[in-house]
């Protein structure tokens, strides 16, 4: 027979059990937690991608030193009559100066005359755009205007611009609206022909798809052509900005005025060629910076990665 043996809660209490192993005394909870138990490892910096730099920096830096040194080489042979990078640099820093002086309608610093060139640029390009985005999107849709149009668009886009400059004076009289003109006939065409390819490539499902839902046409342009077409619009409108700068500049030469292209024309009369210089690099360095907003803008609203 198994005897029990009971014994009372409090006498449990009190007798240690021998298998209990030593336990070192529990810490108090008011203890402080010291700074080197709570601080994280601090992150390391990521080392500095200098090759990247370099990359970035030194190729064009090298660039514009072979420009220099080519031109300094040619500058130096007795008869080539072209100024030495060292006396352009002079007469840029004299050019600059003082920018915006006005002697009169044709004494004029070279700020005004950049500005008179970005207005006339600004107005053709504009005409422009109104009706060549418009009109891409017309032709792209139909088929009928299509067929009908392309040729014609085959046949004048070629043109030379100062061919467009004769019939602009024949017919608005005077050398600002005929330079205005010849920038709008030459800019149209590549916002015309990129909207056009652009509608022509939305893909057939989308259209399917605003048939099923018997979208109206002005939905139809909102929520699904539009979008689809703003790559190759704003393609188009890039090759227009370009075009119209170039073009800006001959047809100033031509008609005189208050223009980058007029003073380029007037500086070659006084035989100046330091500034005939000075204003190629201007005129470079203005379509650069069109250029470079025209990317930036296509960046925002594409997601596609906008290359030069």
């Amino acid at each position: 027979m198994v005897a029990a043996v009971f014994h009372s809660p409090l006498e449990a209490s009190t007798v240690p059990t021998a298998s209990a192993a030593p336990t070192s005394p529990a810490k108090p909870m008011t203890q402080p937690v010291t700074a080197a138990e709570t601080a994280a490892p601090a992150p390391k910096k990521p080392a500095r991608d200098w090759r990247g730099f370099w990359m970035a920096v030194l190729p064009p830096i090298l660039g514009l030193a072979l420009l220099v040194l080519v031109w300094q080489g040619i500058a130096s042979t007795s008869n080539s009559g072209i100024p030495k990078p060292a006396e352009t640099w002079a007469q840029a820093v004299k050019v600059f100066s003082d920018p915006f002086y006005s002697n009169g309608p044709n004494d004029q610093g070279i700020g005004w005359n950049i500005l008179s060139s970005l207005k006339r640029v600004a107005v053709g390009f504009g005409l422009a755009a109104l009706v060549g985005i418009p009109a891409g999107f017309a032709i792209g849709r139909s088929v009928f205007l299509s067929r009908m149009f392309n040729p014609l668009i085959s046949l004048l886009r070629p043109v030379s611009p100062l061919a467009w400059l004769p019939i602009g004076l024949l017919v608005f009289k005077g050398a600002n609206p005929a330079a205005i003109w010849t920038i709008f006939i030459c800019s149209i065409w590549p916002m015309v022909i990129n909207t056009a390819v652009g509608v022509q490539r939305v893909p057939q499902d989308y259209m399917n798809v605003a048939r099923v839902l018997n979208l109206s046409e002005w939905k139809i342009f909102t929520k699904i052509l539009f979008p689809a077409v703003l790559p190759y619009l704003l393609t188009g409108v890039r090759l227009a900005v370009g075009t119209a700068w170039l073009v800006i500049v001959a047809a100033e030469m031509l008609t005189g005025g208050v223009g980058i292209g007029f003073w380029v024309w007037d500086e070659w009369n006084n035989l100046n060629v330091s500034s005939i210089i000075i204003a190629i690099f201007v005129i470079g360095i203005v379509g650069l910076l069109l250029e470079f907003a025209l990317i930036k803008l296509a960046s925002l609203f594409t997601y596609e990665e906008v290359k030069a």
